[in-house]
C-alpha cells in the first residue's frame, strides 16, 4: 500500500485535487471532516472542549466562530485545543486504515502536514500550490473569512514555497478543472495507479 499525504496552504484547491482522487477510487482520509465530525452535534469533544473552553459549544456541537475567536493569536490557547483534538484524528486515522487495508494506495488530506512534521510518516506528499494573489482571492470569498483571519491562519502555515521544496508532486490549480486533473493523472501514473484503484 502506498501512503500518500496531501497538504497545501489555505484556499490552493486541496479539496478539489482530494476529490479527483476519490473520482479514481482512492480511498481519502479527511482531516478537517474528522475535525467536524469530532466537534460537530454530539460529536465525541464537545463536552471536553466546552469544559477547556466555555462558551464556545451551542446546542451540543462547537461553536466554530466561537471556538476560533478563543484560540485565534494565541499559542498557549491553541495548543490547548490540539491537546484534545489531536490524539482522537489519529484515532479516526487508524480506524480509516484498518477499513481500508487492501487498497493499494491511500490518501491523507492533511491542511498543516509541515507544520506538525507529520511528513516523514508517508510514502509520498503532494502539495496543492496556486499562486498568491489567487489564493488570496479564493479565502477572501469565503463566508465571515476577514483579512485578519486570513493573515493569522497564514501565520501558523509553512509559506507555500517552502511546502513545494519539500514535496515529490506538486499540483498547480491556477489553470483549469481539466489541467488540473491532467496533473493528477500523471501523479497516478508515476506511482503505477490507474483508474479504480
Amino acid at each position: 500500500m502506498i501512503s500518500l499525504a496531501l497538504t497545501g496552504s489555505i484556499g490552493m484547491g486541496k479539496s478539489t485535487v482530494a476529490s479527483m482522487f476519490a473520482d479514481v477510487g482512492v480511498p481519502v482520509f479527511d482531516a478537517d471532516a474528522a475535525v467536524r465530525e469530532l466537534q460537530g452535534q454530539g460529536g465525541r469533544l464537545v463536552p471536553a472542549i466546552e469544559a477547556r473552553f466555555p462558551g464556545t459549544t451551542r446546542n451540543g456541537a462547537v461553536d466554530r466562530e466561537a471556538l476560533s475567536s478563543s484560540v485565534l493569536g494565541d499559542p498557549d490557547e491553541l495548543a490547548a485545543l490540539e491537546a484534545i483534538m489531536h490524539p482522537s484524528v489519529h484515532h479516526e486515522r487508524t480506524r480509516f486504515i484498518v477499513a481500508h487495508a487492501d487498497a493499494p494506495a491511500l490518501l491523507f488530506d492533511i491542511p498543516l502536514l509541515f507544520e506538525t512534521g507529520g511528513d516523514a510518516a508517508f510514502d509520498k506528499v503532494i502539495v496543492v500550490s496556486a499562486p498568491s494573489e489567487l489564493q488570496e482571492a479564493r479565502v477572501l470569498s469565503r463566508p465571515g473569512m476577514t483579512y485578519e483571519k486570513f493573515s493569522h491562519i497564514l501565520a501558523r502555515q509553512t509559506p507555500d514555497e517552502e511546502k513545494r521544496a519539500g514535496a515529490d508532486f506538486v499540483v498547480d490549480t491556477s489553470g483549469s478543472f481539466d489541467e488540473t486533473r491532467r496533473q493528477v493523472d500523471a501523479i497516478l501514473a508515476c506511482l503505477g495507479l490507474k483508474a479504480g484503484v
